[in-house]
């Protein structure tokens, strides 16, 4: 599975603004919307803030891949940012979250939406991947950063 499949080029900022575990959540569910890849925004948002309050989507490392599912998207999405100051996310490790993946799968769509997880986590335990990511200066260099990552397996 290639992150680019999935991952909206109109959906990736290089530089969110957001201080805070839902302002990083509303700010890209924004991203997504603006990508015209989601509709109900609010509904989303709902879903992706229970998800967190079951346990945190940061999974440590600098790095939180809020997930959730929702009946208004047909297909798994994601969004994708970079946070310069970091954020308090209440991740695992009680470190700062620098780079967020969002995800947002159908309902009825266990498979793709599992996999992606596990494809993102894979990518993202690579240490020099993640400095690569954070050290982008615009959406175009992760974009170019991500499609290099894909082409190698």
């Amino acid at each position: 599975m290639k992150i680019m499949d999935f991952l909206k080029e109109k959906a990736i900022s290089a530089d969110l603004k957001s201080a805070d575990k839902e302002g990083i959540i509303r700010e890209m569910i924004d991203l997504l919307a603006d990508a015209q890849a989601i509709k109900d925004k609010e509904k989303i948002v709902k879903i992706l803030l229970e998800r967190e309050a079951l346990g945190s989507t940061g999974i440590g490392q600098g790095v939180a891949i809020p997930h959730g599912k929702s009946s208004s998207v047909k297909e798994l999405v994601a969004a994708f940012g970079i946070s310069h100051k970091g954020v308090n996310y209440d991740s695992l490790d009680g470190e700062p979250v620098y780079i967020f993946f969002l995800l947002v799968a159908p309902e009825d769509s266990a498979g793709p939406h599992l996999k992606a997880l596990a494809r993102i986590s894979r990518l993202l335990k690579d240490k020099y991947f993640r400095d690569t990511l954070r050290a982008a200066p615009d959406a175009k260099s992760l974009i170019k950063t991500l499609r290099s990552e894909d082409g190698k397996k």
